[in-house]
């Protein structure tokens, strides 16, 4: 299975969060997946932790590389399609963090790991 982490389920697991679903927890332990992390989660943690509303390691660009490569988590760019993709969805949601994950997950055909319920109101796939 090929799936896109929200922001949230990423952090979740790596903090071994209870609220990550077993589901989730199911997922993303089986390591005959292929786990993506966008871009824009590495982005949003950055302005969230700059912000004082995030609490990370303050070597970003160590720690998140680090953990992708301890989880075997793909890096997923932002690439021009997804961004120009935002503006077909519906204003279901309005987070540009949600909505470029949103994009990324239709155009690249893969469920998004999310407990965001506003997710299932686009055509996508969510999983949790």
């Amino acid at each position: 299975m090929r799936a896109l982490l929200d922001t949230h389920a990423f952090l979740w697991w790596i903090s071994d969060d209870r609220r990550l679903s077993d589901r989730a927890r199911e997922i993303i332990g089986d390591g005959r997946n292929e786990l993506y992390f966008s871009a824009a989660s590495g982005w949003e943690i950055s302005i969230k932790a700059g912000l004082g509303r995030l609490e990370v390691p303050e070597d970003l660009q160590r720690f998140i590389p680090d953990q992708l490569s301890r989880n075997a988590f793909q890096s997923l760019p932002i690439y021009l399609s997804h961004a120009l993709h935002t503006r077909n969805l519906p204003e279901h949601h309005r987070d540009p963090f949600d909505r470029i994950l949103i994009s990324q997950a239709i155009l690249e055909e893969m469920p998004l790991l999310s407990s965001d319920h506003q997710i299932s109101s686009y055509p996508v796939e969510v999983v949790w």
